[in-house]
């Protein structure tokens, strides 16, 4: 790297691009290492660098920042222990950390979720070394504290050592409760060279015998070693001697350990700084919103760029174009209007790019690799070495045409000012064909109105200017390529208070010439401006139609996705249907396979009970013919019924209370639950309403009646019977079908109020005969029949 392009970086201001960096750094070293980075000239460097931090962002977006705050230099410290010396407490702690770092890593390298990356292998080859970090972290507490646990012997010893402590102590404490507490200038135990003393007053140094180890500077008390302990404290001191000489012997096989492992370690280290830069450019790249731009083969599109060091909030973000259509721009504008920094933007960019670090721009910007970056930006003008503005930029332009070539990037800044106008425009033109002619790219920035003609009349060479707000004099910071800037300087002077007389003066010393150049540029800004004004109503218009269209899009899917939903729903409601259908087809299938095997099985039995039944028939008719029974004889006519009267339906026998009479004659009845309607030679009036054995006797007669006649039948008909009546009828049904060894029979007796049913049922449950029972299924009766299973 050359003099020049050093001196470039400076100027557009790189290191305190690199500062920041340095400041998301976790590790000295990986500090020092951001602060010395300086850009690449080989595209796949620059490429492998841009990817390593769009994979370490993916990571951090993913799964945070990896923790690399105990990264230390050890590399002296391995050194040392290599050569057999004995490292410290600190050193060796600092190597547990960094143990305890680049396992960490690995873990979080290898996390869930974690997909494959360009920096994978950087974690692969850690190598970390957990024995070792336990047993250096389980050995040393701090840096100044050994655990005990460092070593059997090492506990033996202090075991010792509080044991001994402790008995001197005892004895102490019991000289301090004795007598001899008078001579004591405190009650006090206290420790002089590593051995226990008490205070004694000076007067009274006689009393007690023993060691003077140390005297107070008033020489008012002197600190004594009573005799009796001076051979515990003495074997205190050779244990404090052991417990040293242990430590050192522990502190030597652990910096053995690591002496052996030290090429592991040393490239730990190397890695996870290495990993630091690299995690500090992707934290960087978070807090500037920064992208990765594409590197292009040729010429540089920089959409939505901002300069790094400006608030993200208030950056204006401009489209910078270069080496595409055009090898050359000239950007002219009024005085802070911008071109610097747009220069300063473009050139700090490309710089920041090649370092490896993700750019302030917009998706799909790209730029291409230079050798070179060469800026002459600002005034220095020196007393001392007898340099103008003038010289020294003209300097700084000898020494750029010298080293510019293809792959280079050449930033001018006021490209031929400070000196005569006329012949500062010629020479910049010159300067900039020259460059050209050396195969550069180049930007510059400028006032002179010859160079916005040289650029208009000029094939690769394009104007730009930096929008200014006359009416607010305020810099709009917008960069806008393809069109040459006005100065301004008659605007802003009016705006300022100027009186109009010296501008109409100034105006009239122009040449007629430089007077429509600039009327020229006044019409190109004006149309300009409409035309933006109209693009941006074009845009606006697009962005409505995209969105209707993107509604009208959304609508039609929900539309589709409501019909997917209602046909899935539809087909899964007639698939229900028919495995219901398919489970009742199969119920009913096997019902009557159960109900063939026990026809089957029934059949004898069956046909045995149905010779018995017309068997008794045949008796009944015989018993009928000869006249053996004998009928109820019919009751004498009674006064008419009134309302009130109990009276008896003759046809049926059930008796009725007569609840109104009609005008033709007819009666109202409430028969039970039912109300009826008879006439008065249906009915006979009861005058003994309290007969009940006459009534049952009547009952009994007409079921027996009934019963004879249905013999053993699988099924009885209780419908139209009242309550008490069919379940005498019942039971008579239910002896015969036990008697003919019935399995199942059927007991009919119909929907209507229900009252017989229910009865029918509660009488089942007591029934000694009956297994169970159940209403009939479809096709059986439902609930108007009731199937009965016997035992």
């Amino acid at each position: 790297m050359t003099d020049l392009f050093e001196k470039s970086i400076q100027t557009l201001e790189l290191p305190r691009v690199l500062e920041l960096l340095a400041g998301q750094a976790q590790t000295e070293e990986g500090k020092d290492r951001c602060r010395a980075l300086r850009p690449l000239t080989d595209a796949d460097d620059v490429r492998r660098r841009l990817e390593e931090t769009s994979a370490a962002l993916g990571m951090i977006v993913l799964r945070g920042s990896p923790s690399l705050s105990g990264v230390r230099p050890v590399g002296a410290s391995l050194q040392r222990a290599d050569m057999g010396g004995a490292l410290n407490t600190k050193e060796l702690l600092d190597i547990a950390a960094l143990l305890r770092c680049a396992r960490a890593a690995r873990e979080y390298a290898s996390g869930e979720g974690s997909a494959k990356t360009c920096i994978d292998h950087l974690f692969a080859s850690l190598a970390p070394n957990r024995f070792l970090e336990e047993k250096i972290s389980g050995a040393i507490l701090s840096e100044e504290e050994i655990a005990d646990a460092a070593s059997p012997e090492l506990a033996d010893i202090r075991r010792h050592i509080r044991a001994c402590s402790s008995k001197v102590r005892d004895i102490l404490q019991k000289l301090i409760s004795s007598s001899q507490s008078k001579y004591l200038q405190e009650s006090i135990i206290t420790m002089r060279s590593g051995r226990y003393v008490v205070p004694v007053r000076s007067e009274c140094k006689n009393e007690i015998p023993g060691l003077v180890h140390d005297v107070s500077g008033s020489g008012g008390t002197f600190f004594i070693e009573p005799m009796g302990v001076v051979k515990t404290n003495n074997e205190l001191r050779e244990l404090q001697a052991r417990e040293e000489k242990e430590i050192e012997r522990i502190l030597r096989e652990l910096s053995a350990e690591c002496a052996a492992h030290r090429e592991d370690i040393a490239q730990n280290y190397d890695l996870l700084v290495l990993l630091d830069g690299i995690f500090a450019r992707a934290r960087l790249s978070s807090r500037l919103h920064c992208s990765a731009p594409r590197l292009a083969a040729r010429g540089i599109d920089l959409k939505k760029a901002r300069h790094p060091l400006l608030p993200p909030d208030k950056a204006v973000a401009n489209d910078l174009r270069l080496g595409g259509d055009f090898d050359t721009l000239v950007i002219t504008g009024p005085n802070t209007g911008g071109k610097t920094v747009t220069l300063k933007t473009m050139g700090l960019l490309i710089l920041m790019a090649q370092c490896g670090l993700h750019i302030p721009v917009g998706d799909d910007s790209s730029i291409v690799i230079f050798d070179h970056v060469l800026a002459d930006i600002g005034d220095e003008q020196s007393i001392a070495q007898n340099l103008s503005t003038f010289s020294s930029h003209m300097t700084n332009i000898v020494g750029i045409l010298e080293a510019c070539g293809p792959g280079s990037l050449i930033l001018f800044d006021e490209l031929g000012a400070g000196t005569d106008p006329v012949e500062g425009a010629a020479l910049a033109a010159a300067v900039i064909e020259s460059a050209r002619k050396r195969g550069a790219l180049v930007c510059a920035t400028t006032h002179y109105a010859e160079l916005k003609v040289y650029a208009m009349t000029t094939p690769g060479v394009e104007n730009a200017s930096c929008e200014f707000d006359v009416e607010t004099l305020a810099p709009t910071y917008r960069l806008l390529i393809g069109i040459p800037g006005k100065s301004n300087a008659f605007a802003i002077s009016k705006r300022l208070g100027l009186p109009q007389s010296i501008i109409d003066q100034a105006a009239a010393r122009i040449d007629a010439e430089n007077v429509r150049f600039e009327d020229v540029l006044t019409q190109l800004d004006r149309q300009r401006q409409e035309m933006e004004r109209e693009k941006e109503e074009a845009r606006k218009l697009r962005r409505e139609m995209e969105d209707a269209a993107k509604t009208a899009r959304e609508y039609r899917q929900r539309l589709e996705m409501e019909r997917d939903k209602e046909v899935q729903k539809a087909q899964a409601e007639a698939r229900a249907i028919l495995d219901e259908a398919r489970r009742t087809a199969d119920q009913v299938f096997a019902e009557l396979n159960d109900m063939r095997r026990r026809q089957e099985k029934e059949a004898s039995w069956q046909e045995q009970n149905d010779r018995r039944a017309g068997l008794r028939r045949r008796l009944n008719e015989a018993e009928d013919a000869l006249g053996g029974h004998k009928e109820l004889p019919v009751p004498p006519p009674t006064r008419p019924a009134k309302a009130g009267d109990t009276v008896e339906l003759v046809k049926m026998g059930t008796r009725a209370t007569v609840l109104a009479v009609n005008k033709d004659g007819g009666l109202q009845l409430q028969a039970g639950i039912l109300k009826i309607t008879a006439k008065q030679e249906e009915v006979r009036v009861v005058e003994d309403a309290g007969d009940g054995k006459k009534q049952a006797a009547h009952i009994a007669q007409r079921a027996e009646h009934k019963l004879r006649a249905l013999g053993a039948s699988p099924e009885v008909d209780l419908r139209g019977m009242m309550t008490d009546e069919a379940l005498l009828v019942l039971d008579r049904f239910l002896d015969s079908a036990v008697m003919g060894r019935l399995e199942t029979v059927t007991v009919i007796h119909g929907k209507g109020t229900g009252a017989v049913r229910k009865a029918v049922r509660d009488h089942l449950k007591r029934s000694r005969y009956v297994k169970s029972f159940r209403p009939g299924r479809y096709g059986e009766g439902e609930d108007g029949v009731t199937v009965v299973e016997l035992k």
